[in-house]
């Protein structure tokens, strides 16, 4: 795993964001995502530099339009994003999952501040 993979992973491990198991280096059809959460339809990918390089930016773009075709969302991110602000990715995710979660997640109960 690389180093934005092992700073992220124990956040999904273990059904920690809305009780939706999340695997990583998954295979689907002729890829293997970095992360994988079934219930949530949804595959995330950490990018190093390469992934901006011309070519590999175009297969990154045929991969994802591949996973879409599948109903599945495809979430990207700088792995220096993830390494600098984890906070704010795993919101992100949390997000998403509570958006396309199956079935979708209950909102929280309300609680009055103050």
């Amino acid at each position: 795993m690389t180093e934005a993979e092992q700073r992220l992973w124990p956040y999904l491990r273990g059904r920690q964001i809305l009780g939706i198991q999340f695997y990583r280096q998954k295979p689907l059809g002729p890829y293997i995502v970095d992360f994988y959460a079934p219930a949530a339809r949804l595959v995330i990918e950490l990018d190093g530099s390469q992934h901006y390089e011309e070519d590999h930016a175009r297969r990154d773009a045929d991969r994802d339009a591949n996973l879409s075709s599948q109903g599945l969302s495809v979430l990207r991110f700088d792995n220096l994003h993830v390494l600098q602000e984890t906070e704010a990715v795993l919101e992100e995710i949390l997000r998403i999952c509570g958006e396309r979660q199956i079935p979708p997640a209950s909102p929280p109960p309300f609680s009055k501040v103050g």
